[in-house]
């Protein structure tokens, strides 16, 4: 404990003041976005993804960013899947983004829903064979005796799609976070970071604020 309670980092590398940030905040994350691209951020598009569940217990895990446009920002995964079946009984989820190069963080909450079966069809055709193969292949978060039934499923898809055309499983697609607040920090000096906050209001107009480190 003495080791841990010694951890510590001094966040000295930017700040963020409110007439440094655009009105719209999509407008503002595609800046930060641009940002962190060009700083060559190892798996930049990873975000954790949390949800609850219908006992009113959060989960989270890391998800992968594939789009993002004023809508909303963009993931997918397996319909069947513990989180999606958290999303199916509550709507309500937030993501975080963490950029420690940049000493950036970015937080949104938001409701969610499926994209299109057009949309998620377009991006599965536009994915490597295996990363393909993979998502017929695997039971998303169900029990499973060994490795080897994830061995024979890859066999069994490979087998199935050599003579016809791939197409994506119904069980598997994209879903799209509707943010009604998105807050940008960043890092600075004695913990006194930054932290500057967009919330939807009832006529649909971003509100944005300073909050205390």
């Amino acid at each position: 404990m003495s080791n841990l309670s010694s951890i510590r980092k001094e966040y000295t590398t930017a700040s963020l003041s409110e007439k440094d940030t655009a009105d719209n905040p999509i407008v503002q994350f595609d800046c930060w976005w641009q940002e962190a691209i060009n700083s060559q951020i190892d798996e930049v598009n990873a975000m954790t993804l949390s949800t609850v569940d219908q006992h009113h217990r959060p989960s989270s895990r890391i998800v992968l960013l594939k789009g993002y446009d004023s809508k909303g920002f963009v993931f997918f995964t397996n319909y069947k899947s513990h989180k999606a079946t958290d999303m199916e009984n509550n709507s309500n989820v937030a993501l975080v983004f963490f950029w420690k190069e940049l000493e950036r963080q970015i937080r949104i909450k938001g409701t969610v829903q499926k994209i299109s079966d057009a949309e998620s069809d377009e991006y599965f055709l536009s994915r490597p064979i295996s990363s393909q193969i993979g998502a017929w292949a695997s039971p998303q978060s169900t029990v499973i005796a060994s490795r080897d039934l994830l061995d024979k499923n890859i066999a069994d898809t490979e087998a199935r799609f050599a003579h016809q055309s791939m197409m994506r499983p119904p069980f598997w697609g994209g879903y799209i976070v509707k943010p009604i607040m998105i807050e940008f920090w960043q890092g600075r000096p004695s913990r006194l970071h930054d932290r500057i906050e967009y919330r939807l209001n009832e006529e649909g107009v971003w509100i944005r604020n300073r909050l205390a480190p």
